[in-house]
């Protein structure tokens, strides 16, 4: 088993990427995703977060209610942590049952948004950045997911540098040009994994 870590800025194209690797056969462990079904309803994920934030991060139907936690957690180091100490066990534990179960000759995927920014790399045998220039990056989220470009800007000022990310890089996929040249690059990536 090969464990890679895949990341990017927001913007950059990385949901895009895993999607590409996944239809080429990589196992795709998807943090974001993992980090929702944790908190779902029903869960014990969920009570936890309604007991440390109060019922206001409810919505009526008992699910979470993502925008109402994001203000209480936005801005502020301790909430966020409280927050993370909460979700990220459960993250990493959920993860590590979807890698368990990939065989022995599979490239596990770890889809993984603040990789840098939480020291993730030592984790992975690789670790693949798509990369695209800042204000590139800036054009797709107001142009392409219709954020204002006051929100744009703090999301992107939350995240790691773009220097940061390339820094923990051993191996970057351009993602400033067409689809068409990202597929490209993507094979081109999956043929290198798979030589390894």
């Amino acid at each position: 088993m090969l464990r890679i870590g895949l990341t990017g800025g927001i913007g950059a194209g990385k949901s895009e990427v895993s999607r590409q690797l996944a239809a080429l056969g990589a196992v795709i462990v998807d943090s974001d995703l993992i980090a929702r079904e944790v908190v779902a309803p029903g869960t014990d994920g969920l009570r936890a977060v309604a007991a440390e934030f109060g019922p206001g991060v409810l919505q009526a139907d008992g699910s979470l209610d993502r925008p109402a936690l994001g203000r209480l957690v936005f801005g502020d180091p301790d909430r966020l942590a409280a927050l993370n100490a909460i979700v990220h066990p459960l993250v990493r534990a959920r993860s590590a049952e979807l890698e368990a179960a990939a065989g022995p000759d599979d490239i596990v995927v770890h889809d993984v948004p603040l990789l840098a920014e939480n020291g993730l790399a030592p984790l992975y045998e690789k670790v693949v950045v798509v990369d695209v220039p800042d204000d590139v990056r800036l054009e797709r989220l107001v142009q392409l997911r219709g954020m204002a470009e006051d929100e744009a800007k703090a999301r992107m000022a939350a995240q790691a540098t773009r220097e940061e990310r390339l820094a923990v890089a051993d191996i970057v996929i351009d993602n400033s040009g067409s689809l068409d040249a990202l597929t490209t690059r993507v094979h081109e990536v999956w043929e290198q994994l798979g030589n390894r």
